[in-house]
């Protein structure tokens, strides 16, 4: 199938561009074709956020976004920051201690899976079509070496890699332009990097694994609007991180840990962390009483401003997520995200009105960027990251207070953080060990049952889409030296050490995948290749 502009990934950055696109074609008279593939069962299906949402990018994209319906219902009411000092103790910073990012005046409490699908209805109302439910499994060249489309995953293909009665195969999609809003560690993406060299003259990128939960709560305790951020306990021996909690519509609310991925002790579970976290007196105030109704987990791009890539190659564009666009310092990534996609759809729409004939390297993509705010908003949180990095949560938010309130991000000091997040792990033998308490079923939970709330189903039959690059290197490598972190940095139970008659073996649930790309970051060997499984598998977000 032939088209204009391919579109990898219907997320906040491939919708806002999508829209973007029909917007000036519209606008112009020009005829336009653009697609969006999506791996998840529908739109949405994997979106999952905080989510606070700053509409400084939506303003741009649907001024008139309340007329339209769009699902923003909650204003934040009141921020709140707290410091947990143990398990029962908890101190509150006064909002002028508090970074200027950190703020949430104006902003909103929503669920990013319905946004997307709202921004769907708008896209496919200005001519875009959307496939949900396929997986983008290849990147396609021309004979010049530039992207010339995708190619999307056979369906039915058994787990011996044989076709089975229902095999359907994949779709080759060309463009003139191909889209990357993969999000977080896109597998598409991943080779685009290596391929081109995306990363050459950017630090390694950083990563936060996020764990969410979505509760029903008493009435009584439900406080519209209301925001809670923190750090601090449970985490602890460089382990660094930090918790939200926010209250939503319809006596809900959102409650996740953050867990940076640059942590060295692999004896640490990030979702044995958030587990105990809850029941700490200052967020199980609101949580008992209540039902937890959805879970979900997924791997967040924290580099920022210094781990930015080329996001453009022969052919196409990296936008949102899949180029690393979140602003830390915030902890906001949509409209960051949904910026990243205008801007491509401004250089690409320009280049086809002009004739293109596409493949070229759209290289005015830069200097769009760079004239925009959103390069301007990432390069004054440039040092944000790196500051808690190098002196922790303390000294580096005492950094980040002078820089972001007295200094409005313009220290003339870059601050860097160039070892990747797999290379800090140590050997177990040095790191304690830390034991976590049994879940109560009231407050915290098991994997299995969270897994369960994440509506997560993968055809059994078909090829494992987590690869060992090296099959004997769990258990020659990663066992005898850190204690298989897998079966431990999984959010999700995918990973188990098992003892057998011939010895002990890594086994792979793949069933469980909750897409979080976890382990394709955090592997100290990096030896695991996370591919896209058949399409329309993985989990089934309702409302996160």
């Amino acid at each position: 199938m032939e088209f204009d502009v391919v579109i990898v990934g219907a997320g906040p950055s491939g919708l806002a561009a999508a829209c973007k696109l029909m917007q000036q074609a519209r606008a112009t008279g020009q005829e336009l074709s653009v697609c969006v593939v999506e791996k998840g069962s529908e739109v949405g299906a994997h979106i999952l956020s905080g989510a606070i949402l700053e509409t400084r990018a939506l303003d741009e994209l649907f001024p008139d976004w309340a007329e339209r319906g769009a699902p923003l219902h909650t204003r934040v009411a009141q921020d709140q920051i707290l410091l947990l000092r143990d398990p029962r103790r908890a101190l509150r910073l006064p909002n002028w201690m508090v970074p200027k990012t950190l703020h949430n005046a104006g902003n909103y409490i929503i669920s990013l899976g319905n946004l997307c699908r709202w921004l769907a209805e708008q896209a496919e109302a200005l001519g875009v079509e959307i496939f949900p439910g396929f997986a983008a499994s290849e990147v396609l060249y021309r004979e010049d070496g530039s992207v010339k489309g995708i190619a999307t995953g056979d369906m039915g293909v058994g787990r011996d890699g044989q076709a089975s009665d229902g095999f359907m195969p994949g779709m080759e999609l060309h463009a003139k332009y191909t889209l990357f809003a993969e999000g977080c560690r896109g597998h598409l993406g991943k080779t685009l990097y290596q391929r081109f060299a995306l990363d050459a003259e950017a630090d390694s990128q950083h990563y936060g694994l996020g764990i969410k939960e979505l509760w029903d709560i008493e009435p009584s305790k439900h406080s519209p609007g209301l925001v809670l951020h923190g750090s601090g306990w449970p985490l602890s021996d460089g382990t660094s991180g930090g918790f939200f909690l926010y209250h939503g519509d319809n006596h809900q609310v959102v409650v996740g840990l953050i867990v940076d991925l640059n942590y060295s002790n692999p004896h640490v579970s990030p979702f044995d962390e958030f587990q105990r976290l809850k029941h700490h007196p200052a967020l199980a105030q609101y949580l008992e009483g209540g039902k937890r109704v959805a879970y979900g987990a997924r791997a967040i791009a924290k580099g920022g401003f210094n781990a930015l890539p080329k996001m453009s190659f022969p052919g196409g564009l990296l936008i949102g997520c899949n180029a690393g666009t979140l602003n830390f310092a915030k902890i906001k990534g949509t409209h960051t995200a949904m910026k990243s996609g205008m801007l491509a759809a401004e250089e690409v729409f320009e280049a086809l009105r002009q004739g293109d004939a596409g493949g070229n390297e759209l290289s005015g993509y830069r200097a769009r960027f760079e004239a925009s705010w959103l390069y301007q908003e990432l390069q004054a949180s440039r040092n944000f990251g790196p500051a808690l990095h190098k002196f922790g949560p303390v000294l580096g938010g005492a950094f980040n207070f002078i820089e972001q309130n007295l200094f409005g991000g313009k220290l003339p000091i870059r601050l860097r953080d160039p070892l990747p997040d797999h290379a800090q792990m140590k050997p177990a033998a040095l790191c304690p060990p830390i034991h976590y308490p049994k879940p109560d079923g009231v407050l915290s939970f098991d994997k299995l049952s969270s897994v369960f709330l994440s509506n997560t189903n993968h055809v059994e039959d078909q090829p494992c889409h987590l690869q060992l690059l090296d099959p004997d290197v769990p258990m020659q490598h990663n066992l005898p030296r850190y204690l298989e972190p897998a079966q431990r940095y999984c959010p999700a139970g995918v990973y188990e050490v098992v003892e057998e008659e011939a010895g002990k073996r890594l086994q792979i649930n793949a069933q469980n995948c909750l897409h979080c790309k976890t382990c394709d970051i955090k592997d100290p060997a990096q030896n695991i290749r996370w591919v896209a499984p058949e399409g329309g598998g993985g989990p089934s977000y309702p409302n996160m």
